[in-house]
């Protein structure tokens, strides 16, 4: 990739849609700019379009890797109570039902992680493990005899979704419903989501709500028809800290579909993309699968930096990288920057499936909030490449991809591709 410096750093927005807009070449120019004249610049909030919800008092943007690291490992200094998910202050109701356990601190978030712990232990990987290779081949099954498929779609979206389904107990009827749902809750920005929508932040809240009534029927069930799956787990009262309430269950969820589903499938899509714009490291990665699948997962989840951005408010004054900031101040640390970082990675913009050291924070930075499924969405992202390349080995890319508008989520909505057809597995 050749970045394009085309904005100076006084013009460089990250709150204005239309930057999201820009090539690609070009958002890396401005993030390339600021990390090297202005790493933590002061940047304004617009006016939003609704009228409970007042203008912003502006926030400052980490753009450096080392920055973003210092904060993570600080959060009883830089926390994420007030919000991590948005740059915008938004109700607390509706931040923690949205965000669940991201948009808490300490105590609340770690009683929230270590009941969520009890589905992402060693054991229990170890069990989806079969569950996550029978769901790819059978996503495969589904497209090899078409030769054409949008890959976002057909191939990236639904591994991640039907395993969260698989991991709570949602029968197959219910994952159109949730994917649709999540698409909308993260698609507000969007002007294609927002074609049939009035209210933006009406919309979001009725998704939030389906997707609540559906956790709500499923734990009604599961107190009395306990199961071998994560809703019961979660449910579980005799264990350490409790059970989740219903309230609890439904925000966990909403996170889950959000964070785990789409993250992947994007991860995926990028991961399909550069491998095709990179032909030779598609062949290195080919000849040793095994070999370079570890090095190759992580450089997928770096390339794509599928959440753009998370959110932390000082609870008193301090100082980092050089900058003074005082206590309720909003910062704002750019994932997506810190993994183009010219002083922790070499040759940034060249993708690289065996690159190591690769200290990227697709996964968040260190500390209390690094993803708790990141082992799981390895997994998933290792295992969907082995059926590609086992089975659709001639698999390109044959259209650009239709990028979703968002400073958020780093999403994927198209991306044809076309292979040469084959049979599904007896």
């Amino acid at each position: 990739m050749k970045i394009r410096k085309k904005l100076k750093a006084n013009e460089i927005d990250f709150c204005s849609l239309e930057f999201w807009e820009l090539s690609e070449e070009e958002r890396e120019g401005a993030f390339a700019t600021l990390r090297s004249e202005r790493p933590i610049p002061f940047m304004e909030e617009p006016d939003l379009p609704v009228e409970a919800l007042p203008r912003g008092p502006g926030y400052w943007s980490l753009t450096r890797h080392a920055d973003l690291q210092e904060a993570s490992r600080n959060p009883e200094i830089f926390s994420s109570a007030a919000g991590a998910t948005s740059i915008f202050d938004l109700p607390k109701e509706f931040s923690e039902f949205f965000g669940g356990m991201i948009n808490m601190d300490d105590p609340r978030h770690g009683r929230q992680r270590r009941i969520v712990s009890r589905g992402f232990t060693p054991g229990a990987l170890a069990k989806m493990k079969a569950g996550v290779a029978r769901r790819a081949s059978e996503i495969i099954d589904r497209v090899i005899e078409r030769g054409e498929c949008d890959f976002v779609a057909d191939i990236a979206a639904p591994l991640p979704l039907e395993i969260i389904c698989d991991m709570m107990g949602i029968p197959d009827s219910e994952s159109a419903m949730v994917f649709e749902q999540t698409n909308t809750i993260l698609g507000l920005g969007d002007p294609e989501f927002l074609v049939s929508v009035e209210n933006p932040q009406v919309a979001a809240l009725q998704a939030g709500a389906a997707l609540g009534t559906l956790m709500g029927e499923m734990a009604a069930d599961r107190r009395k028809n306990p199961r071998d799956d994560l809703t019961t787990a979660l449910l579980q009262s005799d264990l350490e800290d409790g059970a989740m309430t219903d309230h609890e269950l439904a925000s966990f969820f909403v996170l889950l579909v959000v964070a785990g589903n789409e993250t992947t499938r994007n991860a995926i899509s990028h991961g399909m993309k550069a491998l095709c714009d990179y032909p030779d490291e598609r062949r290195r990665w080919a000849a040793d699968f095994e070999g370079v699948a570890d090095t190759a997962v992580e450089e997928i989840v770096r390339w794509a930096s599928p959440v753009i951005h998370m959110r932390r408010t000082c609870t008193r004054a301090t100082s980092l990288g050089g900058q003074d900031f005082a206590e309720g101040d909003k910062v704002v640390l750019w994932y997506a920057s810190a993994n183009r970082d010219e002083a922790v990675f070499d040759e940034p913009y060249r993708f690289d499936v065996t690159r190591s050291p690769n200290e990227h924070v697709g996964f968040g930075g260190p500390g209390p909030h690094y993803c708790l499924g990141a082992n799981l969405a390895r997994r998933e992202i290792r295992v969907m490449f082995r059926q590609i390349f086992e089975r659709l080995p001639d698999l390109e890319i044959t259209g650009p991809p239709d990028r979703l508008r968002s400073n958020f989520i780093n999403g994927i909505k198209r991306m044809p591709c076309a292979f040469t057809p084959g049979k599904p597995l007896e």
